[in-house]
């Protein structure tokens, strides 16, 4: 329970992702995470990498005609330097987040 208050602390909302139910979201801007109970010790450990979000779901990145995007389904945008930014940046604060306390 400590550690989802910390990342509430930190800015990321816990949310519910239902095509993925064993896990807990996280959220923060455009980007999220699920989170893995670890087997010991009541921490969390990310299950996958990060992503960016697109309609609220997790997007994939893929290559098409020379360029890069981040697509769900049959939605897509671009990868930009900032997009690019913003999840390497959550992925590092949610990484920094799960660190345990001393």
């Amino acid at each position: 329970m400590a550690i989802l208050q910390r990342l509430h602390v930190a800015g990321f909302e816990i949310v519910a992702f239902p095509m993925y139910a064993n896990y807990i979201g996280t959220r923060k801007g455009n980007c999220a995470a699920l989170l893995a109970p670890a087997p010991v010790g009541g921490s969390f450990s990310i299950f996958g990498a990060p992503a960016y979000l697109i309609g609220g779901n997790f997007s994939v990145r893929v290559q098409r005609e020379g360029r890069e995007f981040f697509v769900w389904k049959k939605q897509r945008v671009e990868v930009t330097a900032a997009r690019l930014a913003e999840l390497d940046a959550f992925a590092s604060e949610l990484t920094e987040a799960l660190l345990p306390q001393l």
